[in-house]
């Protein structure tokens, strides 16, 4: 009986011996890896694109030129949405153009001085005082938006805080679903993908006018899957989508030496303003962006800029938030519709149509 126990003792001893085998990956481990993975991403971009140049720029000037276009069909529609259907636009369409030039610092700190199609204009804050002034109407008014508390004081803590800011929605809140969605292989490089899922409502044409703030926070909830290189972390490619507010965009990357972005191309698919676009970046010897340009268009609209940069160390702002003298106040809307007029009778043609702003609710509804 003792020898016929040996085999299978014998037996046992080696199947302990054998390795285990692998254990399939959980779904929370491949999570936290492309969470981590992500991670790298980020930390990749602040110090590519942004990072150690800009340690102790406090400031940047900016000069340059917005120009916006629309089309007739596209007036016509505004009229329509604005008079609740009640004017007919009779328009065949316009451009607006201005010309930029301002000074804005990390903190929150501003002047922006535009020229064009809307009048001249000057828009400044400093601390918590602020004024927004039409020389054309020798009016103002001091509701201005304060910058938020935490605001830092250097372009590189900014950009990083800019950063903190999408790695608390996506990979410390659990809002967002993280995936891994495989690999491929492009030019050489081997490319990985990874997917940020937080289901939205379906698209809804009749739901009402969202705020700005839910507008400007549309990437806070959706689908967004990330090409990254896994050589370099860089991102290659971008999709993003929120069928709720209608957006829906693809942005492909690309570099220069050192990892910095150098041009990004985008094919927007995003409701009503379907259409391609493209952002061109030129850099300094001291390695800071110089020049930015760039361009959205789609059927009916198309929105370009082009804007030199100069940045600098100076330790705060030097211009003061004093309206003119002689100038009268306002209240903020009451100067917003003027300044729409303004612009309407000089480019839109919808005084034409019959439209009187001054009897449209302006903002949501």
């Amino acid at each position: 009986m003792r020898f016929a126990i040996l085999p299978l003792l014998f037996g046992a001893s080696l199947l302990s011996a054998l390795p285990a085998p692998p254990k399939a990956a959980s779904k929370d481990s491949t999570s936290e890896t492309a969470r981590r993975a992500f991670l790298q991403v980020l930390d990749a971009v602040d110090a590519g694109w942004f990072g150690q140049p800009y340690q102790g720029i406090t400031s940047v000037e900016m000069q340059g030129t917005l120009g916006i276009a629309l089309s007739g069909a596209a007036v016509n529609q505004k009229v329509d949405n604005l008079s609740q259907g009640q004017v007919k636009g009779n328009s065949q369409g316009g451009q607006a153009n201005l010309r930029v030039k301002g000074t804005y610092f990390a903190n929150g700190d501003f002047r922006t001085d535009l020229a064009g199609d809307f009048g001249t204009l000057l828009y400044t804050r400093r601390g918590d005082r602020g004024f927004l002034y039409s020389k054309e109407q020798n009016a103002y008014t001091t509701r201005v938006n304060l910058a938020p508390s935490d605001a830092p004081t250097t372009y590189m803590a900014w950009f990083r805080q800019t950063l903190n800011d999408i790695k608390a929605v996506y990979i410390d809140a659990p809002t967002f679903k993280a995936s891994l969605a495989g690999e491929e292989t492009s030019g050489g490089r081997t490319l990985q993908r990874l997917v940020f899922t937080a289901p939205t409502k379906p698209w809804d044409a009749k739901r009402r006018e969202q705020g700005l703030a839910q507008s400007l926070g549309f990437w806070k909830r959706g689908r967004l899957e990330v090409t990254v290189d896994k050589a370099t972390q860089m991102p290659q490619r971008l999709d993003f989508r929120n069928d709720e507010q209608g957006v829906q965009t693809r942005m492909d990357f690309s570099y220069s030496a050192g990892n910095k972005l150098q041009a990004v191309n985008l094919s927007n698919s995003s409701r009503g303003f379907e259409g391609p676009g493209w952002l061109r970046l030129g850099y300094g010897g001291d390695g800071l962006m110089s020049h930015v340009a760039g361009e959205l268009a789609s059927q009916d609209k198309k929105v370009s800029f082009a804007m030199n940069l100069a940045w600098s160390k100076v330790r705060g702002a030097t211009f003061v938030a004093i309206p003119p003298a002689g100038a009268t106040k306002r209240g903020r809307e009451d100067l917003e519709i003027q300044l729409m007029v303004g612009l309407a009778s000089r480019i839109f043609d919808l005084q034409r149509a019959g439209l009187n702003l001054r009897s449209v609710a302006i903002g949501g509804k």
